[in-house]
């Protein structure tokens, strides 16, 4: 992959509309100028060697470098679209946050590679079971406990336990005394979103309705003051994107978080490009979302995702 010195970058602009990935060293000699012309264009761009400054992404070395190639010639159309869609979001209030990452994701869902990730897995998808009580709520004096009870499923999140967690939040958000507390039933808090309904919906565009008008991260970033998660072992796409809206996130020394959702054509869906840049910053988000790597808890804590480590 070849590395542009930053002074020649604006030269190579124009090239750069062709390439979805363009390696920059020296990227805090940038010329103002030109990063202001960066906000728009369609590529990754990778600050080599130095902390990424005013691009979308850093790699310290060759090791890290080559995962981000990897993962932006595997998933081009939705590495590029992850990179725009960060660059604004330090700017954006919560709701324009998730309207913008609602529609890039329903645009994403209609390419290629999304599509053909859901080819594979036409045939492994289970028709939808009817379940009680997808979310178990407990109540005392003044507190509000709200347990994903899905463990056979590995807490993975469907539109049943959306709307029951809703329920939740709103009975919360009706009495400004309450303190909520989120937890998992089993041995992962939540790995994600669940397969067996992906794809289910018709139209991405009445997804993309249904997202903004049903998001559990408005709910929660609505109630963050006086909401605590506690988190354990695999926190995976909304395992991670929802606690992160919270007030303080309680982690298990086994916690570890991962967002896959690149390799299957998409960005973030639950509201993670909303939520981790103001925990962690939209450089780490990005790197996160591009390489698909797992974090664990030490390195959680250390970037401010985990509030506090501590025994289950």
């Amino acid at each position: 992959m070849e590395r542009i010195a930053a002074a020649d970058l604006e030269a190579r602009l124009a090239w750069a509309l062709e390439d979805p990935l363009v390696v920059v060293d020296d990227a805090h000699h940038l010329d103002p100028q030109v990063v202001s012309r960066l906000a728009g264009l369609p590529a990754v761009f990778v600050a080599f060697g130095r902390p990424p400054g005013p691009l979308d992404v850093g790699a310290q070395d060759e090791v890290e470098l080559q995962a981000i190639v990897d993962a932006v010639q595997a998933s081009p159309l939705a590495a590029v679209a992850l990179a725009v869609l960060l660059r604004g979001s330090e700017l954006r209030s919560v709701g324009e946050g998730l309207a913008a990452e609602s529609a890039t994701y329903s645009m994403l869902q209609a390419g290629p590679k999304a599509r053909a990730w859901l080819a594979t897995r036409v045939t492994s998808r289970r028709p939808a079971v009817a379940e009680l009580d997808p979310v178990r709520v407990e109540r005392s004096a003044g507190r509000l406990v709200l347990t994903l009870d899905r463990p056979e499923r590995r807490n993975a999140l469907g539109a049943a336990m959306r709307d029951a967690l809703l329920d939740g939040l709103a009975v919360a958000a009706a009495e400004p005394d309450v303190q909520v507390v989120l937890r998992g039933e089993g041995p992962v808090f939540c790995a994600g979103g669940d397969l067996a309904e992906f794809g289910t919906a018709d139209d991405p565009a009445a997804a993309h309705v249904v997202r903004l008008g049903q998001s559990v991260g408005r709910a929660l970033a609505g109630l963050a003051g006086r909401t605590t998660v506690h988190v354990h072992g695999t926190c995976v796409g909304a395992g991670v994107e929802l606690p992160a809206f919270a007030g303080r996130v309680v982690a298990a020394p086994d916690t570890c978080f991962a967002l896959p959702e690149l390799s299957m054509g998409l960005v973030p869906g639950a509201g993670g490009t909303v939520s981790l840049p103001r925990r962690i910053g939209r450089h780490r988000t990005c790197w996160l979302a591009l390489t698909g790597s797992r974090v664990d808890v030490s390195t959680a804590a250390a970037w401010g995702l985990v509030d506090e480590v501590v025994e289950s």
